[in-house]
């Protein structure tokens, strides 16, 4: 594992993005698409990057997972297929970006996190305000096992606004109310943030002092951010979390490719 040392503001910025990646993360997803250009802003080589993160995103996702189950906003039984689907997806997706070049993957990771940021800044996210599941069919198991396999192994093999990819499509899949999807991407999230982690450790790629640091103010944010997305919705974090998101994008791009 490679050494990183860091400077008090370094973990002061560590900590505060940890937070507010958190909340964020568990009202509309892709908390990830904060602390990857954190940790790849502060030095850290892209698989360390991803694998840290990975550790960190368990307390979150786990967090908000929980909360939205203890809401009776989760269904397990009913997302059975998706699990399975997701897990296999994670592990795959993880096991092939371990075997990825790092200088190709500096390279590519701004251009996938910029990539997410524009489709969720002109993506319409119209509440259906259904709050019934649909009926169980072929049909049905289909669509999850697709779902999960693709979203899967998009978060194994990078991850940010995987969280939002998960509830957008949820909603125009099966017509969910956005807090049903929230629901299922949270737990979709643990799922495949658990098993890329396992893949990250067995290669060495997780700086564990980091990961749980930004671990326990992602799990603080995700409790907070859980609440208020039941509680109040999700529109009024839109703009701001969408702007930070293409700053940092576009910062990490230019050092990656112009600088």
């Amino acid at each position: 594992m490679t050494e990183v040392l860091f400077d008090p503001a370094s973990w002061a910025l560590i900590m505060a993005v940890g937070l507010c990646a958190g909340f964020i993360d568990a009202i509309v997803g892709g908390g990830g698409m904060l602390t990857v250009p954190t940790l790849l802003s502060l030095g850290l080589p892209p698989h360390l990057t991803l694998g840290t993160n990975k550790l960190s995103a368990c307390f979150a996702s786990g967090t908000a997972a929980y909360t939205y189950f203890r809401k009776q906003l989760f269904n397990p039984h009913f997302w059975l297929q998706s699990f399975y689907s997701t897990l296999l997806g994670a592990l795959v997706g993880t096991i092939v970006i371990n075997l990825i070049a790092t200088q190709w993957l500096e390279k590519v990771l701004p251009l996938i996190i910029l990539g997410v940021a524009l489709y969720s800044l002109f993506n319409r996210m119209a509440d259906t305000g259904d709050f019934e599941l649909p009926d169980s069919s072929v049909a049905l198991r289909i669509k999850q096992r697709l779902q999960g396999f693709i979203l899967g192994f998009y978060d194994g093999s990078a991850g940010p606004g995987a969280g939002a990819f998960w509830v957008i499509s949820t909603m125009r899949l099966y017509r969910l109310n956005i807090l049903l999807a929230s629901g299922v991407a949270k737990s979709m999230n643990f799922t495949s943030n658990l098993t890329s982690l396992v893949i990250f450790i067995y290669f060495g790629q997780v700086n564990w002092f980091i990961g749980l640091t930004m671990g326990s103010c992602l799990m603080i944010g995700a409790y907070i951010g859980a609440h208020s997305a039941i509680y109040f919705g999700a529109k009024f974090i839109r703009p701001i979390f969408i702007t930070i998101v293409l700053i940092m994008a576009i910062n990490l791009g230019y050092n990656a490719w112009l600088n």
